[in-house]
């Protein structure tokens, strides 16, 4: 494995870099000005416990700040091919007339690709259109960003599919079939930056965004792999590997898409976007898109969550709660999905439920008590159902609509935070309030 640290100076303030060939790189890369790297940052002159920020950087980097570095992502173009699926419609009906043909093949194009229950993945599978059309499609566009690497099955009948991506890369979308309702669990990212201390994704940091080509497909691929096996898929959750708003041009993009009449076609309430708490991104989402959202809460107090989730330093409870209090008031019908993952002896009292109940009052909202799945080297443990039970009583007891979430697919590695693998080198873990460490 190659490892490099180098020291530098960045807005005043001293950063040790440390960096690593990226694990999940098949392929060499020859040129240095574009071989990646993950790199782990840390700020020497703060405390102990600040977590890492991971990002996906060059092998040098510019004088702007940490936070504001790029993420490396794949062009729009596969070699000289362009990758239909990263363009919305217009973006494609535009694409289609500079090359010379009309509107309504650009449409027709659009439904064998997401509509019809076609699917298409080639310009074979193009019946109906312009033989001229398909054979420049043949040479110039590429229909697939993903290709299928395996399919897990897990003893409750949940899929894990995992797809390599074009740099050796490999993702993981999550099937999860329900009678009259099947949803796909879709991944924004390789890896995570969030360092959620309780997802074993953070442990990966973050390798890099994906297009949005590569967030329909997994969509589009569920599909057409499962429909005649399992039935129609209605719904989608953002809740695979990665942050979604960390991601939120693409994301918008992938969700617009899905939700397209002419597309894939999902109820915009039954495509539901997950994020830790990104306060920007979070009234970004809320006005450009129709979809749900869904704010992974788990903590009722700063202490508690600014350990577990460290985004909660940047956008505390406050401002988090506060901002949906304010946006929401102007969105008609419009609920919010809090999940709260339940970890014993951390927040699952009786005083988290009374807190829990203050902190949502005023915003419109159901609340999903979630299982804590185990994973490897974890410090923690699930909440018992009995107790589990009990904090939901308080809940509904004081008027929150409340449901209880049990773990699917676990015996696969395919639960509520359990994607991903990760390297050689991982994100830190933080330190452990005093209170909480004879508990963990």
């Amino acid at each position: 494995m190659e490892v490099s640290y180098m020291c530098m100076k960045r807005a005043g303030t001293s950063c040790l870099i440390v960096m690593k060939k990226n694990p999940y790189m098949k392929h060499s890369v020859k040129t240095p000005s574009t071989f990646l790297y993950t790199s782990y940052i840390s700020t020497l002159s703060m405390p102990h416990n600040t977590p890492f920020i991971s990002v996906f950087a060059k092998s040098c980097f510019s004088s702007s700040s940490v936070s504001d570095l790029p993420l490396e992502k794949n062009s729009e173009k596969t070699g000289s091919k362009v990758i239909l699926k990263n363009m919305n419609y217009t973006e494609l009906e535009k694409w289609v007339q500079s090359h010379g043909y009309r509107p309504g093949q650009a449409l027709m194009l659009w439904k064998r690709l997401y509509g019809n229950n076609l699917w298409a993945q080639c310009s074979d599978e193009l019946e109906g259109l312009n033989k001229e059309f398909r054979k420049m499609l043949g040479e110039l566009a590429e229909f697939k960003a993903l290709s299928l690497k395996d399919v897990l099955t897990a003893s409750d009948g949940t899929r894990k599919i995992l797809f390599n991506l074009e740099d050796g890369s490999v993702i993981e979308t999550v099937v999860i079939p329900k009678s009259g309702r099947t949803t796909v669990c879709v991944s924004s990212q390789v890896g995570c930056g969030m360092n959620c201390q309780f997802c074993f994704t953070g442990r990966m940091g973050l390798m890099r965004n994906l297009t949005a080509a590569e967030i329909v497909e997994q969509a589009v691929f569920a599909r057409r792999l499962l429909s005649s096996e399992i039935g129609s898929i209605t719904n989608v959750v953002f809740m695979g590997m990665g942050e979604p708003l960390h991601n939120i041009d693409n994301v918008l993009k992938a969700a617009s898409i899905m939700v397209d009449v002419q597309g894939l076609q999902f109820s915009p309430n039954k495509v539901t976007v997950s994020t830790s708490g990104l306060v920007p991104q979070l009234r970004r989402f809320l006005h450009e898109s129709n979809c749900a959202l869904a704010v992974s809460l788990n903590a009722t107090t700063d202490e508690v969550r600014n350990w577990i989730m460290p985004i909660n330093r940047k956008y505390n409870l406050a401002l988090l709660l506060g901002t949906l209090r304010e946006e929401l008031r102007t969105k008609h019908k419009y609920k919010v999905l809090f999940e709260y993952v339940m970890l014993a002896g951390v927040n699952d009292s009786m005083d988290d439920a009374k807190r829990l109940v203050d902190l949502v009052q005023g915003i419109p909202c159901k609340v999903n008590l979630l299982t804590f799945n185990p994973h490897k080297g974890s410090p923690f443990k699930p909440t018992s159902e009995k107790k589990m039970i009990e904090f939901r009583n308080a809940l509904a007891e004081a008027g929150c609509v409340v449901l209880l979430r049990p773990s699917r697919g676990d015996d696969q590695m395919a639960a509520c935070g359990q994607l991903g693998k990760p390297g050689e080198i991982e994100a830190p873990w933080l330190r452990i309030p005093t209170r909480f460490q004879m508990i963990v």
